[in-house]
């Protein structure tokens, strides 16, 4: 989902629109001028040359773009683009029928209610691991970090395909999403190195526009397959396909930066370290201490409230409690490693401070706990309770990608014409998303409406997309380019495990609400039948619509998901508290990236 858009910068002037001056101001360098919207000076945070030549002061990964930028044609630079949307539009293939396929994944093993819990440790990891890959970006380079995510979204796949088990298909999800969220975030870093702030959304707009296309393919692909090949060669065939689209982009950013060395734009230099030498280097400037800490400690945190009810004392459980603990101390330990121990620090402190930079974090986090809290059995609510078929269900799950696309095109325009974004998910945004999941809240009952859940979608998209796309013009526009690379991981870090934890809520509240439920509502002649009904989605779509069971399973889906509605609907009213933190930023005259850009 957050990886529908990405972004543009051009040169590097900031103008601060404030009435008053907090104490913000100080800590992230930017003054401000007497009269609201003059602002003189540049952050603290901006490059400090304003020609067009290679930055001396940043790491190797930054250099090596600039390079590129200024060694290669309009002509590669457009090729880029397209693909970068070829990938785009395969990658949204596979990741919409995936999540269509999950649940029939699950029921194959008897496990359908650990739907949600499977997308747990990947988005957590997944999210943690860009932490990483922005320094293989700035260090290495990023045509490097680029084809190492395609290497592990191609492993995730063929390891979907080849599972036996739910336990073996969530390692290969973590697999799936270290690449997938990887091979997203590394074309973000390259549009932001390549394009204009003022032109972001634009950008947005256009790299997310093969979900236009795509939404129409996604449900019937995965209706053909279930009937035809089966789940595995779903995921198979993808395995197959997906690197020879992605290939071709790494290949173009290799070409271009052995050009520029050959110009001797670009000079290589031996470190003269020796081999532990060079593992000892890059161990610290990497912070593997800090990483290992923050992904085991996330995990260890948020696993057991997707899985208590399978131990058994649950909550009291020893090995719960031990999980929960353990992962609150690691999460300490990350966070005094970092400030008082850590040699290399990984962001500037400055920007860890800046509102801008914290509102985006927290508006990230919240979006992908909203949505994974709603959406994670959503799509068998449509199917079981609405009894919508499954390609009806796919059209209905893309809506999302197919709104906020085509009004990520308008949004865009309004970010480009004015200069601002802060207002349109301050006054849209954000109060529009919280208005939909709402009105879910009335409208998730039986016998409901088709074209009222269509309606709510609609809307939800629309603000979604405002949302994102203004999200991640703020975080960039609050740093130098040489810091891009780690403010869109730390970004993309909470989005990610706000994913975790949404789909951690979720399952926590599926296991400790439904099958009580269930069991409660269910008529005496299935009670026998209450384990295959709680761990099949088949199953609970065989009863026929009207029979006492049907109306049972309906019954145990409305309390579940009314629990799920309004929690995420609370939640996200604490978006609108990150957005007016934001620094109401003008980007018209904002120079970050050089050579030939968009």
């Amino acid at each position: 989902m957050r990886s529908l858009f990405k972004s543009v910068i051009a040169q590097e002037r900031i103008v601060v629109e404030e009435d008053t001056r907090g104490p913000d101001d100080k800590e992230t360098g930017v003054p401000e001028s007497k009269e609201a919207g003059s602002a003189t000076e540049r952050p603290a945070s901006a490059d400090q040359d304003d020609d067009d030549s290679i930055n001396k002061d940043a790491q190797a990964g930054v250099q090596n773009i600039e390079a590129i930028t200024k060694v290669w044609s309009t002509r590669d630079l457009y090729l880029a683009y397209v693909l970068i949307w070829i990938v785009y539009f395969v990658d949204s293939i596979q990741q919409g029928m995936g999540t269509l396929l999950t649940p029939y994944v699950t029921s194959a093993f008897q496990e359908h209610s650990l739907t949600a819990t499977t997308n747990v440790a990947a988005n957590i990891i997944g999210g943690v691991s860009k932490l990483a890959l922005a320094k293989i970006l700035d260090v290495w380079g990023r045509p490097q970090g680029y084809l190492l995510t395609v290497c592990f979204m191609v492993l995730g796949l063929v390891l979907m395909a080849a599972c036996n088990n739910v336990q073996t298909y969530a390692a290969a999800q973590i697999f799936y999403w270290v690449g997938y969220n990887g091979v997203s975030y590394a074309t973000t870093v390259f549009i932001a190195d390549t394009s204009a702030l003022k032109n972001r959304g634009l950008v947005l707009a256009y790299v997310s526009s093969p979900y236009i296309a795509t939404v129409w393919i996604t449900g019937p692909l995965a209706q053909s397959v279930l009937t035809t090949v089966g789940w595995r060669w779903g995921f198979g065939i993808f395995a197959i396909v997906t690197p020879v689209v992605c290939l071709p982009l790494y290949f173009l950013f290799a070409y271009n930066q052995r050009k520029a060395e050959k110009q001797g734009i670009l000079v290589r230099q031996k470190s003269g370290r020796t081999v532990f030498q060079s593992i000892k280097h890059y161990f610290w400037e990497f912070d593997i201490i800090c990483l290992i800490l923050l992904s085991a400690g996330f995990t260890l945190f948020l696993l057991p409230f997707s899985i208590y009810s399978y131990q058994k004392y649950g909550w009291r459980d020893p090995l719960t409690i031990s999980f929960i603990v353990v992962g609150i101390v690691l999460l300490g330990l990350a966070v005094a490693w970092e400030k008082y121990f850590s040699p290399v620090q990984y962001m500037p402190w400055e920007l860890l401070k800046d509102r801008t930079v914290l509102g985006a974090c927290v508006l990230a986090a919240v979006l992908f706990i909203e949505y994974y809290i709603w959406t994670a059995y959503f799509t068998s609510f449509l199917q079981v309770v609405l009894r919508t078929t499954i390609w009806q269900t796919g059209y209905i799950g893309s809506i999302y990608s197919l709104g906020s696309c085509l009004f990520s095109i308008p949004v865009g325009l309004a970010i480009r014409r004015t200069g601002r974004f802060k207002w349109v998910a301050l006054y849209f945004g954000v109060p529009v998303t919280i208005l939909a999941i709402g009105l879910l809240i009335h409208f998730r009952h039986a016998g409901t409406n088709l074209g009222w859940i269509i309606f709510v979608e609609i809307i939800y998209a629309f603000a979604g997309g405002a949302c994102v796309i203004c999200e991640q013009v703020a975080i960039m526009a609050a740093a130098a380019h040489q810091h891009v690379a780690v403010v869109v991981a730390v970004e993309g870090m909470f989005a990610s495990v706000g994913g975790g934890i949404g789909g951690t809520v979720a399952g926590a509240i599926w296991t400790g609400v439904f099958p009580q439920k269930l069991y409660q509502y269910l008529p005496a002649e299935s009670k026998p039948d209450f384990a295959a009904i709680y761990g099949d989605l088949a199953k609970q779509i065989s009863y026929p619509v009207g029979s006492a069971t049907h109306k049972a399973i309906t019954m145990a889906y409305d309390d579940a998901l009314k629990n799920m509605f309004i929690a995420a609907t609370t939640i996200t009213v604490l978006g609108l508290a990150g957005v007016i933190a934001w620094r109401d930023i003008r980007i018209k005259e904002f120079k970050q990236v050089k050579g030939t850009v968009i």
